[in-house]
């Protein structure tokens, strides 16, 4: 259950987009006259759109029946991706944490299976709080091993390194094994410290969002990075911001 709730756009998209994709298929070789699949991939699309808004085979029962049919699921698709697009905006503008923000209170199991409430270290830490897409993939894997090796940088400017994501206890221990990781790691299945701070995804949904948040000793955020692909500027920002608060 948890992993539908957790991918619900994602599964809309497939859900509706696999039938698009096949009455299209079945419309442009209808429209084309043929039976090549590599029709779908020609950039030619004057005839297709000919064919949706005229009626260019008039005595085709099969035409009109594949018409209806794409048209239907091309609207279902659009609608789906407004309603995204919209409910995203409006619910990472509900709960989007910024520079200014105190950040929300919550607790997680590290990699070690205990829990770590951040109310323990808040007004005794400065805090690097990263949120990253998955264990153990490239560019996880290099920016978790960026704030490995600054491990001592951080630690000397008193400041704490705090990695999220949404895989098990287990998978953060093999994580953290496998690539000496020195700092805590957070489990947070069912992305609700993500959504606590309103985390942004990528590519409609389907990619978690990078963000990295430093933290005061006041629980305030004072500056934030937000980055899917430049994954050694989050290490680069933070160690800039936490050396300018020393």
């Amino acid at each position: 259950m948890n992993f539908i709730t957790n991918n619900i756009w994602f599964i809309l998209f497939i859900a509706f987009g696999l039938p698009l994709g096949y009455y299209r298929n079945k419309f442009r070789k209808t429209v084309y006259q043929t039976d090549n699949w590599v029709i779908n991939i020609k950039p030619i699309f004057w005839k297709e759109i000919k064919g949706i808004f005229g009626n260019i085979y008039t005595d085709s029962q099969i035409y009109k029946r594949l018409k209806i049919r794409y048209i239907l699921f091309m609207n279902i698709y659009i609608l789906l991706t407004i309603t995204y697009l919209v409910f995203n905006t409006y619910s990472e503008k509900m709960n989007k944490i910024e520079v200014g923000s105190q950040i929300p209170l919550f607790e997680l199991n590290d990699q070690h299976g205990e829990s770590f409430n951040i109310e323990t270290v808040l007004g005794k830490k400065n805090l690097v709080i990263y949120f990253y897409p998955k264990d153990d993939s490239p560019g996880c894997t290099k920016e978790a091993c960026s704030f490995r090796d600054q491990f001592e940088v951080f630690a000397d400017a008193d400041a704490m390194i705090i990695g999220i994501s949404a895989q098990s206890v287990n998978s953060h221990l093999n994580f953290a094994q496998k690539h000496g990781l020195n700092y805590t790691l957070l489990s947070d299945e069912g992305n609700l410290v993500r959504k606590l701070f309103g985390v942004p995804s990528s590519f409609f949904g389907l990619i978690p969002g990078r963000v990295t948040y430093i933290v005061n000793k006041e629980g305030e955020v004072v500056y934030l990075f937000n980055s899917q692909i430049q994954v050694d500027k989050h290490v680069n920002e933070a160690l800039r911001i936490i050396r300018e608060m020393k």
